[in-house]
This record gives structure tokens, C-alpha cells and sequence, in this order.
């Protein structure tokens, strides 16, 4: 499965395939109607208790990666995350955040390359 990270305001290319966005929350300052995405899966992106520990430090990365896979092995991420394995073709998982090497988005990515949890 070709899975990509990108940031949502990112134009779409001829390569993206399925634009998917994995925030729980819609991006600040991003009208609905110019997102250039194909769906919108708020449950699997972290908890907000997860999300708001983690406070996109990159010295917890490694933690909340692991905390990560496990919510995406409990309801409902893990149907969310069904979703996305179902999904024809390239993949682009779009995420609001700024550091895309140290997000969730990243994590998931490598959850559905791998095919497992």
C-alpha cells in the first residue's frame, strides 16, 4: 500500500490518490469548502487526552507512538483504521500539524504499510 504524510494545505497532486484527513479537529483558519480532500476520519486520530500529553514535543515521540498503536487497536479508531486499509490505491494521510516527522499522521502511515497494529 502507497501511504503518504502531507500537510492538508498542500496541493493535491496526480499521484496523492485517496486525500484522507486524520485530525480529530478541522484545522484552524480552513474553510471546509477549500480542503481538497476526499474524507475526513476524526476517529483515528489520538485521543485528545493522548494528543494533549503529548503537546507535539519530540522528545515524547517515541512514547506516544507506542500509546498511539494502542488506541488504534480499540473502538473506534480501529474501524476508522479499517477504512483505510480498505482504501484502492495510493493513499495521503493530511494532518494540520507543522511537524509531520514527529506526528500521528507519521505513525499511522507506518501502521498501514506495515498492515498491523
Amino acid at each position: 500500500m502507497t501511504v503518504r504524510v502531507k500537510r492538508v494545505r498542500e496541493e493535491r497532486r496526480d499521484d496523492d490518490g485517496t486525500r484522507v484527513l486524520v485530525d480529530r479537529l478541522w484545522p484552524r483558519g480552513l474553510a471546509k469548502a477549500d480542503a481538497d480532500h476526499d474524507a475526513w476520519l476524526r476517529d483515528v486520530a489520538p485521543s485528545p487526552e493522548l494528543r494533549r500529553w503529548f503537546g507535539h514535543d519530540p522528545a515524547r515521540y517515541d512514547e506516544f507512538a507506542r500509546r498511539y498503536r494502542a488506541e488504534l487497536e480499540a473502538e473506534p479508531a480501529a474501524s476508522a483504521l479499517a477504512t483505510l486499509r480498505d482504501t484502492a490505491g495510493p493513499l495521503t494521510l493530511l494532518t494540520a500539524t507543522r511537524d509531520t516527522e514527529h506526528s500521528h499522521a507519521r505513525v499511522l502511515a507506518e501502521v498501514l504499510r506495515a498492515g498491523s497494529t
